[in-house]
């Protein structure tokens, strides 16, 4: 019988050898290596180990001693050894890791925003995508590919944007990205030189992006219409990174005329403007807004992400380029990772072409509008306060009246009762005093039946803190 190593099911590294005292025998090696890997979690409980002959083989030593360190070991509690199922790692109490020490436990009531509801995840239907998709798809799609993205993909992308978001899209000018930050720090690589105007407020870590890939970030003033391009006269700004359709965190949809002078300033100055479109498919009151790209397909670059729609967990977004763009972004990929992956691209295909993806974005809409009526509500018991940027998304702003407390100070003690939000003063490109204070509340976060719970946390809190 052949006892090459390579052929047993279950691979195990123990090193014998290491921290071995020259009077050790092997099966008291063997013993410590193995009770040193419970301990460190290196075999989690309930790990089958190798077969005693198999290990045996694989060390270059007895199988009486294998077994006889088995035996010693089920004896301690460390393994369970039963008849017609082999041996097991039991589970034992170990010394806390120090990576999880001050750890913070999860919220109770989480109102952080940016998150989808996750458990609403379609995995049945996700699940029948991907047999499909990969029951059908051709031998080349499991290898290296083109750094566009599979053309399933692209092809899929192009006839919903172009229905559902109004965007001029074809396949060849699409690329697939791994998420929103990838696709940002392609275009902040390639794009010709010049600062990013990024919105202000507006998400922080999308500045590091574009600063981490060389770029010199300006704020980009929002107001009651949203970004104002009036700033971009005389610049040196190469890109306007914009949110038309739900700014965050304010939430104002950029009005026409706005959309107008974005766009006219990128003509008129060799610009670009990056449509971040990561919320456009909920809309509430009416159809949702159209995409700007496709008023202007050759001075806009249109990114949507599934990372709202179905979770941050399917690491796939795409970019519509200028075809002026296209070699640029797509050499930029090719030396970033080359391409992102494709199992997951033929699944999103399929969902797509399917129309699964209409359906699950429907039913989404249906429960975050649901959470926002709640919200709504509740923002009618607090005077003073107001709800901004209700119409669409997964998120809404809340104004604090003149004479609220300090927003961190909200913050710690709404922790203190298990309920977390974003405060509108960490969206700032510069902190000062005089910038308006609000609550940034998500709902996606919290499931259907927990999120009442929330709503009534929040009222309460704010109730006692910013009195009557």
């Amino acid at each position: 019988m052949d006892n090459d190593w390579s052929t047993f099911g279950v691979d195990l590294h123990l090193d014998l050898a290491a921290g071995r005292d020259p009077g050790e025998g092997v099966r008291t090696a063997l013993e410590r290596s193995l009770r040193e890997a419970v301990r460190a979690g290196r075999l989690a409980a309930g790990t089958r180990l190798p077969a005693t002959r198999a290990l045996a083989a694989e060390l270059g030593i007895a199988r009486g001693t294998v077994s006889a360190a088995y035996d010693q070991l089920a004896a301690e509690g460390y393994l369970i050894a039963r008849h017609g199922s082999g041996t097991r790692v039991a589970d034992v109490a170990r010394a806390e890791r120090p990576a999880t020490r001050g750890t913070p436990a999860p919220p109770r009531h989480d109102l952080r925003p940016g998150r989808p509801d996750m458990g609403s995840f379609p995995v049945a239907e996700w699940l029948r995508a991907s047999r499909r998709a990969l029951g059908e798809a051709p031998p080349a799609a499991f290898g290296y590919g083109d750094p566009r993205g599979r053309p399933e993909l692209r092809a899929a992308l192009a006839d919903y944007l172009g229905r559902a978001r109004g965007v001029d899209a074809a396949p060849g000018r699409i690329v697939i990205t791994s998420g929103y930050v990838q696709a940002l720090g392609l275009l902040a690589r390639v794009l010709p030189p010049g600062a990013f105007a990024m919105e202000d407020p507006g998400l922080p870590f999308h500045r590091e992006v574009a600063r981490f890939a060389g770029r010199e970030v300006v704020p980009l003033p929002v107001d009651r219409l949203g970004a104002d391009p009036s700033s971009l006269a005389g610049s040196d700004v190469a890109a306007a990174v914009v949110t038309p359709a739900h700014q965050y965190p304010t939430g104002v949809t950029l009005p026409p005329e706005r959309r107008r002078a974005l766009i006219a300033w990128a003509r008129d100055a060799s610009g670009v403007v990056v449509e971040d479109d990561y919320d456009g498919e909920f809309r509430y009151d009416r159809q949702p807004v159209g995409a700007v790209q496709g008023t202007a397909p050759d001075s806009v670059v249109y990114v949507g992400t599934a990372a709202k729609t179905l979770a941050p967990g399917v690491r796939l977004a795409w970019l519509v380029l200028p075809a002026r763009l296209v070699e640029p972004v797509m050499r930029a990929k090719r030396l970033t990772d080359y391409q992102t992956e494709s199992l997951g691209q033929l699944t999103l295909a399929e969902f797509l072409t399917s129309h699964a993806y209409d359906r699950h974005v429907r039913a989404s809409r249906g429960r975050y509008r649901r959470r926002r009526d709640l919200l709504l509500a509740a923002g009618a018991e607090l005077p003073g306060c107001s709800l901004e940027g209700v119409a669409a998304g997964q998120h809404v702003l809340l104004g604090l009246p003149a004479g609220a407390p300090p927003e961190q100070l909200l913050l710690r003690r709404a922790s203190a009762h298990g309920l977390s939000f974003d405060t509108l003063a960490d969206h700032w490109h510069a902190p000062s005093a005089a910038h308006r204070q609000g609550l940034i509340l998500g709902y996606g976060t919290p499931r259907e039946a927990a999120f009442p719970l929330a709503v009534t946390a929040l009222t309460r809190l704010l109730q006692v803190e910013l009195g009557p």
